[in-house]
């Protein structure tokens, strides 16, 4: 049963703090969970409550399994709460004070195997605009692993053919110069040569990849782009835009490339968002160790 302030805090954010209707619920939903624990421990109300308790009832979520995601959350919601009491002057402390939300998991990013990457890579046929123009994206996605957004933000100019790189100075704040392999060159040479001009009418349009009106590819795009293709391959993972920017990083480092140079082609500012796919990479190898040498693997 809910004590009358706890209704009244409901109340105020159902009215007026503008909530989703997703959020308001799960607000409401952690209350009342909390509420529930409160009185099967004998608690009698809310405002009675002490550090100590509420860290025993997150240590109580834990226990039953709860994700680390879902703990901080339902903390997050009680702190809301108390500092509500607070500003009423309804008590003299907020006991959520400095209590830390538990680390989540980082989850790891899909990573393609070379061959599955063999696979995407092959479904564009360089026999017409589309094709040729979607082979050279996903070429570049996996030789460079530039992110979506620097991929439609391309112009002809940030691009060296003869030398064989990127330049993003002008979409990146680190200003990166990328190399790029010869197959996703002769790809990009083919898709700019033989097809770009098709649709693009004017000089004006310095994109490099465009769509069927001659307009510089939007992100939307090459989601539906990314989409069709996967339905292809019939490949068992959950491919997005970014999965060859991650397979790119992955397979770099397998391949004994230096995590430091990594970092820098990635545009990562921070190191530690870098070693995640090194840590992904030792994960593997465990893994095929493992399999080659447990003899009930």
């Amino acid at each position: 049963m809910l004590d009358v302030i706890l209704e009244d805090y409901i109340e105020y954010i159902r009215n007026d703090k503008g909530l989703s209707s997703n959020t308001l619920d799960a607000y409401i939903r952690d209350l009342k969970q909390f509420k529930e624990y409160l009185d099967s421990n004998n608690f009698k109300s809310t405002i009675d409550v002490n550090k100590t308790i509420i860290i025993t009832y997150l240590m109580d979520l834990q226990r039953n399994g709860k994700a680390a995601s879902t703990i901080s959350r339902n903390l997050a919601s009680i702190r809301c709460y108390y500092q509500y009491l607070l500003n009423e002057n309804l008590i003299k402390e907020d006991p959520t004070l400095n209590l830390q939300s538990p680390r989540r998991e980082k989850k790891l990013p899909c990573v393609l195997t070379k061959e599955e990457v063999d696979i995407l890579l092959s479904q564009p046929k360089q026999n017409n605009f589309k094709g040729a123009r979607d082979k050279a994206i996903l070429e570049l996605l996996y030789a460079t692993g530039i992110r979506v957004s620097e991929m439609v933000a391309l112009n002809l100019d940030n691009l060296d053919l003869q030398l064989g790189y990127l330049n993003l100075e002008d979409i990146d704040v680190n200003g990166r110069i990328i190399p790029i392999g010869k197959v996703a060159l002769d790809c990009i040479h083919i898709y700019i040569e033989e097809y770009r001009g098709e649709v693009v009418k004017v000089d004006s349009e310095k994109a490099l990849f465009v769509n069927y009106n001659g307009n510089r590819l939007t992100r939307q795009g090459f989601w539906k782009i990314i989409k069709g293709y996967t339905k292809k391959c019939n490949i068992d993972k959950k491919i997005t835009p970014h999965t060859l920017r991650h397979s790119f990083a992955v397979h770099l480092l397998q391949n004994g490339a230096d995590v430091k140079m990594v970092q820098e082609m990635l545009g990562h500012s921070d190191i530690s968002t870098t070693h995640m796919y090194l840590f992904a990479t030792e994960n593997k190898e465990i893994k095929d160790v493992y399999e080659k040498s447990h003899p009930r693997a």
